[in-house]
């Protein structure tokens, strides 16, 4: 009677165990659904359902791309000249199989949302290539933030950040960014419109770093926005460049270096794919 009482004390034991175990097992893989780290619940909370699970460029044969924007797209800081429209035509094709053509990239430097929606409006050679495209990349918004930080800095001045200049902005950039989507969804209504939110390219610099809380106001307009048109994805790289910014910037301190918009344009296709 004794072993059989130590026996069934051994038992119980090793039971209790196993259920402390397979809470414990439960618990963590409950964690591991439920809590997403910032970045990915970011790029969540970036992307419409239409785009996740495949937008027309993806139903079709070939995917058509059309880039416009500001210098981001132009690829201004690049010395290679690729920017990050050439890297996500490469890694798409890569990660889809399908033929990836450019039909233009109309971004044109120094450009703000106001003068985009301009050229939009009156320029109807610009008509065609967003026609023909289904898929359309698009970086825009930073000129109007960042504008009265460069006055400042061409003056020789280096102080605190006009945080107040920079949020002033907002409204009516944000405007003409509604207008730019409006745009060219008159044009083409189905084309998937993907938009690489903004970053704060002085973040590295101690006087300067509270810009990211504009950036941050704008990043959460634009997706408002981008948010009311369901074949839109704004992707966002603001975290790139606050972890990694003195790796990621070209010698301007404004723009981004071939490495920056390498991880751009990986952003970008993985939102895509």
């Amino acid at each position: 009677m004794k072993s059989s009482g130590i026996l069934w004390r051994v038992v119980g034991t090793a039971a209790l165990a196993s259920t402390l175990l397979l809470a414990g097992g439960f618990a963590f893989a409950m964690r591991d659904m439920l809590v997403v780290t910032p970045s990915v619940q970011q790029t969540a909370r970036q992307a419409p359902a239409e785009a996740r699970s495949g937008g027309e460029y993806l139903q079709a044969d070939e995917i058509l791309v059309t880039a416009l924007g500001d210098s981001l797209t132009k690829g201004v800081g690049d010395n290679s000249g690729r920017g990050y429209v050439k890297p996500v035509l490469e890694q798409l094709e890569a990660a889809t199989g399908k033929p990836v053509q450019q039909i233009n990239n109309l971004a044109v430097s120094g450009l703000t949302a106001a003068e985009l929606d301009k050229m939009l409006a009156e320029d109807r050679g610009l008509d065609n290539p967003i026609r023909q495209a289904n898929l359309i990349l698009l970086t825009i918004g930073g000129n109007d933030l960042f504008r009265p930080v460069l006055e400042a800095r061409d003056e020789g001045g280096g102080g605190d950040i006009p945080l107040d200049e920079i949020e002033a902005q907002i409204p009516a950039a944000a405007a003409s960014l509604k207008s730019i989507v409006e745009r060219i969804r008159a044009v083409n209504p189905k084309a998937t419109l993907v938009y690489a939110g903004l970053y704060n390219p002085f973040y590295d610099i101690a006087d300067l770093r509270e810009g990211s809380a504009a950036v941050q106001k704008w990043n959460d307009e634009a997706y408002r926005i981008l948010a009311e048109d369901e074949h839109a994805v704004l992707v966002p790289v603001m975290d790139l460049f606050q972890q990694r910014s003195a790796a990621y910037m070209a010698s301007d301190h404004f723009h981004p270096n071939q490495d920056g918009y390498a991880r751009i344009a990986q952003r970008i296709v993985q939102a895509l794919t």
